[in-house]
């Protein structure tokens, strides 16, 4: 489908202005302020690199927008100049500006200009605090919009929360010194985002002012107050010396000043778990590992290990996509560090990665390093990590986290498997399992289904799917809706009944695009289904979403029939679709019916009140599908669909045809 948007003008940044604010300037500028916070926090937070974290994040938003209010005497600018330092739009447009110009300072173009130009921005600072902002629509925009540019992000707020026309966010951008302003909003207006995620957005309790707050690691503060002092203590004897002795008698004593790092790569500052806090705390993840393994106590290996890290130089290093792989900033936790098959292996965690660090156990050789994205994982996400792999490629080790109970293998291609028990020793390492071959035929692949302690839920069993990563993916399953359109969303469930093993048998081979990339989950959504054309049968209509650690994934939709492979109808790729923001769903594609016959078959999800087909077909079913001959040679088709709480939804990737 094309979109004509009214054309974008250029932003002039020559207009120029004397006007100075005054103090009833300053006065109207902090009510305008005061009264758009809410927005003007929300737009500092999207703008600025999600590489800073969500607590850095909250914190230079915050300090963005105060920091906007204008001292007396300051120049009111060209943002101001139309309406003066006494109309609300021309003060609100300067507050805006203000704060677009320091979220885009970290990456914009008057950073070059800065002495300190690519150093990272200064937050507040907050002790014993980590803040992030309410779970829902802020973070998932500020996943989807992360790998677009700042003015970008930037745009994307103003045109589509704050409601700015497109030229009046070009003259934004403009004023807060975007390099390209048209270009920005041009881009914008061509991201992949669907309405329900603006809708989320636009809600009052996706409010991105509003903060939550959890303390620190306590003991580690407890220590690391203590390590101040006993450091306060040798910097001031080390001052003495130097003042007594001369810093050319104690040529070791300045050398022992190293970089600030050096803290984060000390083996002893190294954090360990107790081994039964995953039991009492409402946080299972990552956190609650204990540090497992035969040689958590070697620190040469350790060190090795953190050294590696900070400085990998000839190691072999692998990287998940969209993963920042520079040293650790705070010492990391240990969850493990053994021998496994000839190899030393140690693994790390720190804030939202894991690091796996590999090397002969005797002798010299290769080693590695892979570093994976894991943030925000959970029960089924943290529940397991790839130790390492056999030299075939054809099995690997995995470790599992303390709260899993029972362990098994089996095939997803066969939905009657009932699986095999795994071994699992005492430190949590399985033995070896057989994981999905990369090249050939697909005729088996192989899964561990893994059940949860009944310490933490009853009953509870899922299943993971190695694709490459440290990490394995969580499969899931979401059924047909149960009734007409207005019947309540389904959510996703285990990948173990009767109905997901079926689909799953199915889908299963197509796994194989995945590996390579960085995969919390993958989720099989049956959506609708219909009898098909010329006594072809029934056929089950599913989309498959792969949703990424960073936030978007990438979807296919598949028909599946009766008889026959599943045919692919769509893709899309860093999409919200057939996610929890894109419940919302058109696909459709040309068919050939076992008579020889050409169809366009099209389907939505259980919103959908009605289809219109146009282009190289015209049809409309007052339905959720549609059925329609193909009349002529094959072309673009366009799909549109009537929701029933209103609006429309167009086709995924097109709704073009071309496939039988």
């Amino acid at each position: 489908m094309v979109c004509d948007h009214p054309r974008i003008h250029s932003f002039d940044g020559g207009v120029s202005t004397s006007q100075r604010f005054g103090s009833a300037g300053v006065e109207h500028a902090e009510a305008v302020l005061v009264e758009q916070y809410p927005r003007l926090v929300r737009l500092a937070y999207l703008t600025l690199p999600g590489s800073l974290g969500r607590h850095t994040r909250v914190l230079l938003a915050h300090k963005a927008v105060q920091r906007a209010l204008p001292r007396p005497g300051t120049p009111a600018g060209p943002a101001a100049a139309d309406g003066g330092t006494g109309n609300p739009h021309g003060l609100l447009t300067a507050v805006r500006a203000r704060v677009l110009r320091a979220a885009l300072a970290p990456s914009g173009p008057a950073a070059a200009a800065r002495p300190l130009a690519g150093w990272p921005p200064v937050p507040p600072f907050v002790w014993g605090l980590r803040l992030w902002p309410p779970a829902g629509g802020i973070d998932e925009a500020a996943q989807l919009l992360g790998d677009a540019p700042a003015p970008v992000r930037a745009a994307f707020v103003l045109h589509h929360l704050d409601g700015l026309a497109e030229d009046e966010a070009v003259r934004v951008l403009g004023h807060a010194g975007a390099a390209d302003p048209a270009g920005a909003v041009r881009d914008a207006l061509g991201l992949p985002v669907g309405e329900p995620l603006l809708q989320a957005l636009r809600r009052p309790e996706f409010d991105a002012s509003v903060v939550s707050a959890r303390p620190t690691d306590l003991l580690r503060r407890r220590r690391r107050a203590r390590a101040g002092w006993a450091v306060l203590g040798t910097l001031a004897l080390t001052l003495t010396v130097l003042a007594v002795g001369g810093p050319s008698q104690h040529p070791g004593v300045r050398s022992a000043a190293g970089p600030a790092a050096s803290g984060a790569l000390d083996p002893a500052r190294l954090r360990r778990v107790p081994a039964e806090a995953w039991s009492d705390t409402a946080r299972v993840d990552f956190t609650a590992w204990p540090a497992r393994g035969g040689r958590t106590g070697d620190r040469a290996l350790l060190a090795r290990a953190l050294g590696a890290w900070a400085a990998p130089g000839a190691i072999t290093v692998d990287t998940t996509p969209h993963t920042a792989s520079g040293p650790p900033g705070q010492p990391p936790q240990l969850l493990y560090a053994g021998e496994r098959d000839g190899r030393a292996v140690v693994v790390l965690h720190e804030g939202d990665r894991v690091v796996r660090y590999t090397e002969p156990a005797t002798g010299s050789g290769r080693r590695t390093l892979d570093i994976a994205r894991t943030d925000e994982a959970g029960v089924t996400t943290a529940a397991a990590l790839t130790l390492s792999r056999s030299a075939d490629g054809a099995s690997a080790r995995y470790l599992l986290a303390p709260w899993i109970a029972r362990a098994a293998t089996r095939d997803l291609l066969r939905a009657d498997d009932a699986g095999r028990p795994l071994d699992v020793a005492e430190d949590g390492v399985t033995g070896h399992v057989a994981v999905p071959r990369t090249t050939g035929s697909c005729t088996s692949w192989p899964v561990v289904e893994l059940t949860s302690s009944t310490r933490i839920v009853e009953k509870h069993a899922f299943v993971l799917t190695d694709l490459g990563a440290p990490a394995p993916a969580h499969l899931t399953y979401t059924p047909l809706p149960d009734g007409p359109g207005a019947a309540p969303a389904r959510q996703p469930r285990e990948a173990t009944g009767p109905e997901a093993r079926a689909a799953w048998a199915r889908l299963a081979c197509g796994l194989g695009e995945l590996r390579g990339g960085a995969y919390r989950a993958v989720n099989i959504w049956d959506y609708a289904a219909a009898t098909l054309p010329d006594g072809a049968g029934r056929a089950v209509w599913s989309c498959t979403r792969a949703s990424g650690w960073a936030g978007p994934g990438d979807v296919l939709v598949r028909l599946r029939s009766e008889a026959g492979p599943p045919l692919d109808v769509a893709r899309a790729r860093s999409t919200a679709a057939c996610g929890r923001f894109g419940q919302h769903l058109l696909a459709g594609f040309r068919w050939r019916s076992p008579a020889g016959r050409w169809y366009l078959l099209a389907a939505g999800s259980r919103q959908v009140a009605g289809i219109t087909a146009t282009g190289a077909v015209r049809a409309r079913a007052a339905d959720r599908t549609l059925a329609a001959p193909w009349p002529g040679p094959d072309g673009p088709v366009s799909l549109t669909a009537d929701l029933a709480g209103g609006g429309t939804v167009t086709g995924l990737d097109g709704g073009r045809g071309g496939r039988d």
